[in-house]
């Protein structure tokens, strides 16, 4: 992937002032001992990151150079479904890589460095917590055959925070202790410190995956598809479960023989025990006219492929937010040619879900 100090290269800390009260936020302060501080009332109202509509000329910079370091103040899962039976609190929100369809720049602002939390022994006793009370999953469903699994990187890409700090170790350590669940979290980068944190498979990682050329366009700053793909066998052999993400699926002239190509390429790559175990997502893109104002003020050729109004119309989100979708009616019929595009080159992908 792009190397860690071109990723992530912290020159400035803005931090909530009880951070220092907390060991890993001193454990991050001390890991960058020569940074700017500066200290701000609340991790999510920062005037000069968020909502700043200036910030947009230096996206990438910000993404590299900031990190914002807070209390996580609500604690409470929330019910999933889809990928996940459960949606933990989050130990991080932002990312520093750059994707262009990513949502969480809608809810947060312009500028979306990583934020982290530091709170996380609590935030690991209210998972222990809750899985306790679940007790044993009563039925194999479309999530996992025999635990709960809890969704820990909603607002982020645990791979990369593993680069800044140890709350993604502490995860890992957290669902070996936890007989009944497991955590599950997607990522588009390849960070092989991962290896040695021993999830004794009780972590499932998702590599996000799209055909390469598309992704060179969208996928910015995250690791090239080829070296993802070629990572699902060494994180198997290192005690994960590794699925893969194929998300999001954006339409466009010629998107079959470029989806065929891809799985092809995981079919030829992969061993036969990661083909055994794998199960996949299918995620069509999901758009909104907030972002695509803000993705031409910086990535504009990026538009190209997701703007697409022609074959997209508005609807409502769960959480009340108006997005663009591929029209309805066709949006299945797309769906149901690429699962049986899926199905005839790689038919031992069990899918979990599509949508």
């Amino acid at each position: 992937m792009t190397p860690q100090r071109d990723l992530v290269d912290i020159q400035r800390i803005y931090h909530e002032p009880a951070v220092a009260e907390f060991a890993r936020g001193r454990e991050i302060f001390a890991r960058f001992p020569d940074v700017e501080r500066i200290a701000v009332p609340s991790h999510w109202n920062i005037p000069s990151l968020h909502g700043n509509a200036g910030a947009i000329e230096d996206w990438l910079r910000i993404k590299r150079t900031t990190l914002v370091v807070g209390v996580k103040k609500g604690l409470a899962l929330r019910p999933n479904g889809r990928s996940a039976h459960f949606i933990a609190p989050s130990t991080s929100n932002g990312c520093a890589m750059a994707c262009a369809y990513c949502y969480v720049p809608r809810r947060k602002g312009f500028a979306n460095p990583i934020s982290l939390f530091v709170n996380t022994e609590a935030i690991g006793e209210a998972i222990r917590r809750h899985a306790e009370k679940q007790g044993p999953l009563t039925e194999p469903d479309q999530v996992d055959s025999a635990l709960w699994v809890y969704d820990l990187g909603e607002n982020g890409d645990l791979s990369v925070d593993a680069m800044l700090c140890d709350n993604v170790r502490d995860l890992v350590a957290l669902f070996r202790t936890i007989p009944n669940a497991k955590g599950s979290f997607a990522t588009k980068a390849v960070n092989r410190d991962l290896l040695a944190y021993e999830p004794q498979g009780k972590t499932r990682i998702r590599f996000s995956l799209m055909p390469a050329r598309i992704a060179k366009v969208v996928d910015v700053r995250t690791s090239p598809i080829a070296e993802r793909i070629a990572a699902i066998d060494d994180f198997l052999r290192a005690g994960y479960e590794v699925h893969v993400n194929f998300s999001p699926v954006i339409l466009y002239e010629g998107w079959e023989a470029d989806w065929r190509a891809l799985f092809d390429e995981i079919d030829g790559t992969i061993s036969d025990a990661a083909k055994a175990q794998l199960k996949c997502e299918i995620i069509l893109l999901t758009h909104n006219a907030g972002l695509h104002a803000v993705n031409l003020g910086w990535h504009p050729r990026a538009e190209d492929l997701l703007w697409r109004p022609d074959i997209q119309e508005a609807k409502r989100s769960e959480g009340g937010g108006e997005n663009l979708r591929y029209r309805t009616g066709w949006k299945g019929k797309w769906l149901a040619r690429f699962k049986a595009l899926l199905a005839e080159r790689m038919p031992y992908c069990t899918v979990r879900y599509a949508f």
